[in-house]
């Protein structure tokens, strides 16, 4: 969120200084209009199935959010095109 607010809010430069070029970038995209940051929940952050150990019920959840599925799936799929 802080991020948010540091692209949409350009009094805060003072305070940003250290921030690299590439990033105040994305600061003058936003004053322009030509994008629009918006808050993504942690539990809505897919790349997290890759950075961070999860509880099993959110793991499936990202899992299904990349598109992918489990051995499981596959081997029932298998064994169904197998059996007809």
């Amino acid at each position: 969120m802080s991020t948010i607010k540091l692209s949409k809010n350009p009094v805060l430069h003072g305070r940003s200084k250290h921030i690299g070029v590439r990033f105040h970038f994305l600061r003058d995209l936003c004053k322009e209009g030509v994008i629009d940051p918006v808050f993504c929940k942690s539990e809505d952050q897919t790349a997290d199935i890759l950075t961070k150990p999860l509880k099993p019920a959110i793991f499936v959840k990202l899992r299904n959010l990349l598109g992918l599925c489990s051995s499981n799936d596959v081997i029932r799929e298998g064994v169904a095109a197998a059996n007809s």
